[in-house]
């Protein structure tokens, strides 16, 4: 069983910037996503990474929001520049063995426990 350990969340003020990382067993075999949930709201899709490093954005965070792969770290980062309070939710990511990778959460068989991030004044 893959195991997912996130970290990096926290508290910003807008336009402040956050790493978020996942450490992923195994990580070159699998597509990696990250998805974010606010109260009130649905799962989003935000950003996703395949085995062959093709990656996907989603446009509310496009031009803001990176990801990238370190197969040496086994890990996966997600940057997190000019943070809006909009972008406060809980983050997590999503591991599917597989060589694509998808913004749809149902896609992912598994998943890491979340971390908290908070872009306010």
């Amino acid at each position: 069983q893959v195991q997912l350990v996130e970290s990096g969340g926290g508290s910003v003020q807008p336009g402040g910037s956050l790493t978020l990382s996942c450490a992923v067993s195994g990580l070159d075999s699998y597509g990696i996503g990250w998805f974010r949930k606010a109260p009130g709201k649905e799962r989003e899709g935000i950003s996703c990474i395949g085995v062959n490093d093709n990656t996907f954005v989603g446009d509310s965070v496009k031009g803001r929001f990176t990801i990238s792969r370190d197969k040496a770290r086994n890990t996966v980062y997600l940057q997190m520049n000019s943070l809006r309070p909009e972008d406060t939710a809980v983050y997590y990511c999503a591991a599917e063995k597989a060589w694509w990778c998808s913004m749809v959460a149902a896609d992912y068989e598994y998943w890491g426990q979340g971390t908290q991030v908070t872009a306010s004044s």
